[in-house]
């Protein structure tokens, strides 16, 4: 993909972080609440926001490390979306995927900390 492309497609993960912020924090209100689940919302929010900053960071490098870029991207859907939908539904059975987007955020930053 082409640098505008990646600088796009972080520019839509920064939306879509910001209008979900928006959405648990006024149109999910309610069911998070009856959930309990207001923290877990906040904190794929947080983890949602972060990374998007980061693809947004990367992808306007004159040279785009593409494997951290998408270390970020699925980071983003795993942990992030895992925890949206568990934060919405109460399936205990995501929270085995949350980690697995843990693990990409972290191989994306480790990726970038060993980058020549």
């Amino acid at each position: 993909m082409a640098q505008p492309s990646l600088h796009r497609v972080a520019s839509l993960f920064a939306l879509a972080g910001v209008a979900l912020g928006a959405f648990g924090a006024h149109g999910l209100k309610a069911v998070l609440a009856e959930n309990g689940t207001a923290q877990t919302w906040e904190t794929a929010v947080f983890y949602h926001l972060v990374h998007a900053l980061a693809l947004f960071v990367v992808s306007g490098w004159p040279s785009i490390p593409r494997g951290p870029y998408c270390c970020f991207v699925a980071g983003i859907v795993l942990f992030s979306g895992s925890l949206y939908v568990l934060a919405v539904t109460g399936i205990k059975a995501l929270g085995a995927v949350t980690p697995l987007g843990g693990v990409a955020f972290l191989a994306g930053w480790l990726w970038l900390a060993l980058r020549r």
